[in-house]
């Protein structure tokens, strides 16, 4: 049955109980905190413009690395020559030693070898040449616009660079990696006799920092990718050229969590209202949301809500089965969508579909 589609919309009353804060001075050059589930920008500070960013190159590396291989970790790696000898953080790898790929990229993301970046690039694409192609069109799918990379490691010259905001974006990607996830969050682990530690000193002295990556180089200074998790927010920091990166990513996640907290704007499950139906001794169906809806907000910001939803269903209905949408907005822009379900069964009732018995004598609408 064709139904007609009503719109409601409304504006949800928004009471934050918290302070905001001033907004933090850095030390950095180009800085920016992202939420990470929803991408939204909480602060930035020149985060267009193209900077090196050293071994923090090391998580794209990474991504495009557990990618390629499916998440397979396990697989042997024999190391080849000419990926050894690699300048500045090391491994100290050795031609023909055999090791894991999980232990390789253990070694790239808490110890920063460079020599594991290479032997990662090598052993995925063939060549590092090709690996680092990857790289580049990996940045093209996550719309870092004003990325490019020269090689796996960051050591590279004028031609590889990124801006603080395309590095957020591939923090993000990371963050969403259950792999990479897992491995920047390591404080230390020993594979295969190597004893690795994480140089993310955030992950002992700040309250719920779940890793990233650090770099330096002379040219690009001190950069580092952090992330941090609380309340069930998850913010990402990024620094580039920051002699105090980490007392600056320390005051931007307080910043963060304390003036944009994750608001849950609609909970699975949550009664939605209420469809007109037909064919059914009751004369409505209830629907709900089928997924959680969460924001990062400051205090004053109102969030309006639209539904879509039919003016009227005709029964059967199943529960689960979409019967329309719910949409957030908050400053013209849609912040976060669920589809509306409905909430249980609803069976066509027979006496109300079932002809009479004067519909089958042809009788209906004449006097006896």
């Amino acid at each position: 049955m064709q139904v007609r589609l009503i719109l409601v919309t409304f504006l949800l009353s928004l009471t934050l109980v918290c302070p905001v804060a001033a907004a933090p001075a850095t030390s950095a050059a180009s800085a920016v905190l992202m939420d990470g589930d929803t991408g939204r920008i909480l602060y930035a500070q020149d985060e267009n413009t193209p900077r090196p960013m050293a071994s923090t190159t090391k998580l794209m590396t990474a991504l495009v690395a557990v990618e390629s291989l499916g998440g397979d970790l396990a697989r042997p790696v024999k190391i080849q020559p000419e990926w050894t000898g690699i300048e500045g953080t090391s491994l100290y790898l050795r031609p023909g030693e055999i090791l894991q790929v999980e232990t390789l990229l253990y070694g790239l993301l808490l110890h920063s070898g460079n020599d594991a970046a290479v032997a990662l690039a090598g052993y995925c694409a063939g060549d590092v040449e090709t690996f680092v192609e990857w790289m580049n069109q990996r940045a093209v799918d996550l719309g870092m616009t004003r990325t490019h990379f020269s090689d796996p490691n960051g050591l590279g010259d004028a031609g590889h660079y990124a801006s603080a905001l395309d590095m957020a974006k591939l923090g993000r990607a990371c963050l969403h990696n259950e792999t990479i996830a897992r491995i920047v969050a390591t404080k230390s682990i020993t594979l295969e006799g190597r004893a690795l530690t994480n140089h993310n000193k955030l992950l002992w002295q700040y309250d719920g920092c779940t890793g990233m990556k650090t770099g330096y180089t002379r040219q690009a200074g001190r950069t580092l990718v952090s992330s941090a998790r609380r309340e069930g927010q998850n913010l990402i920091c990024v620094t580039l050229n920051d002699r105090d990166d980490w007392a600056d990513h320390k005051a931007l996640f307080d910043y963060g969590f304390s003036t944009y907290p994750r608001r849950v704007l609609a909970q699975a499950g949550e009664a939605a209202g209420q469809v007109p139906v037909m064919g059914s001794l009751l004369h409505s169906a209830p629907v709900e949301v089928r997924d959680t809806v969460a924001y990062p907000l400051a205090e004053g910001e109102n969030v309006t809500v639209e539904k879509d939803l039919p003016a009227q269903m005709e029964t059967p209905l199943k529960q689960g089965d979409i019967a329309g949408t719910i949409r957030f907005f908050c400053g013209g822009q849609e912040i976060g969508r669920s589809y509306l379900v409905w909430s249980y069964d609803i069976q066509r009732e027979a006496g109300r579909i079932a002809p009479s018995l004067r519909d089958l004598l042809g009788l209906g609408g004449h006097n006896a």
